[in-house]
């Protein structure tokens, strides 16, 4: 039987897709039921029919930092896949990231330690792998994390949950870590990937100097899937099809829109300015954060990441980050 946390999420309801296809016996936790139409619509992505592959899914109402709860859907489970998260930059929610990252994932590995799961799948995020000093060497899973280092709120939050995955593999727990870079994929468009095909459907004037790293969630399943039914484990692997700049994906996604392409850059000076106005309309308003400082320092950074270690592993040939665009973007239209 196989457990998926975090199914009513981009990677999760795609991973249970993936899953539908072959897997008869598969449970998912969901926290509020209006979340399972955007599983639903997903699964209109793979299947003509969605009724009969989505009936496929025991769903049962739970929350990862509620342990009773959990403990209700551990019953017959022998693999997991420990998808929940909250994604946020704002150092506002660092209680809530807390909560929910690093105690939820503890209650999960304890869990699976306590029902003798056979072995836990867990998604992190390149955020917590770590920097080099000098950007110009690739990041690895051998990259060290630095404390002390400016790390954004999310970013601090997925290391503490790695680290309470790695406590479950010192005791006994078979499992793998995938670490994604940002993660293209259809279907979620307020929120990861999504909020930014929408604010480049929306019109942008500026970019900026920044180079960040992309990944299908096509990928990011196939890999979850092939690592769980593989010999592998206690490793960690860096998902990344391409590093590209803002300026080519910003570009090449309005091209795909067919909107107005943006053709500036935005100076140091300008985001300096946006994340400073940013704060104030948040402190005046109480809306929530667009752009932090951390925000405003990742999209001008210039990272590069190497996946080279799962592509030996497992072979693995990713889809190319124009490719994904151009997928992802006919979606948000026909949506």
């Amino acid at each position: 039987m196989i457990l998926v946390t975090g199914g009513t999420g981009l990677v999760g309801a795609h991973l249970l897709a993936y899953l539908a296809k072959t897997e008869t016996k598969i449970k998912a936790i969901y926290r509020t039921i209006d979340k399972l139409e955007a599983v639903k619509k997903v699964f209109s992505y793979y299947f003509d029919e969605v009724a009969p592959f989505f009936e496929k899914i025991d769903w049962h109402k739970a929350d990862v930092t509620d342990i009773p709860s959990l403990e209700a859907v551990f019953s017959e489970v022998t693999h997991v896949y420990h998808v929940a998260a909250l994604i946020s930059f704002d150092p506002k929610d660092f209680d809530a990231l807390r909560k929910i990252n690093i105690e939820g994932t503890a209650n999960i590995v304890n869990l699976c330690i306590s029902y003798g799961v056979k072995k836990l799948c867990f998604v992190s995020s390149v955020a917590a792998v770590g920097e080099n000093e000098d950007p110009t060497i690739p990041i690895t899973e051998e990259t060290h994390w630095n404390p002390e280092a400016d790390n954004n709120v999310y970013a601090i939050s997925k290391y503490g949950s790695e680290m309470e995955v790695w406590r479950g593999s010192q005791e006994g727990l078979d499992i793998v870590i995938v670490n994604p870079a940002i993660i293209l994929g259809a279907g979620f468009w307020r929120s990861g990937s999504g909020s930014l095909i929408r604010t480049v459907a929306k019109g942008l004037k500026y970019y900026t100097s920044g180079i960040l790293s992309f990944v299908d969630v096509k990928d990011v399943v196939s890999v979850m899937i092939q690592l769980m039914h593989s010999d592998i484990k206690n490793e960690r692997f860096v998902l990344v099809a391409e590093n590209w700049s803002l300026k080519k994906f910003t570009q090449t996604t309005a091209k795909a829109l067919n909107v107005k392409v943006p053709q500036k850059e935005a100076s140091s000076f300008l985001v300096g300015i946006a994340w400073r106005v940013d704060w104030w309309r948040q402190f005046f308003t109480g809306k929530r954060r667009k752009l932090t400082k951390q925000t405003a320092k990742s999209i001008q950074s210039q990272s590069f990441y190497d996946s080279s270690k799962i592509q030996k592993a497992l072979n693995f040939t990713f889809i190319l980050v124009e490719e994904s665009i151009a997928r992802v973007a006919k979606r948000y239209k026909e949506d």
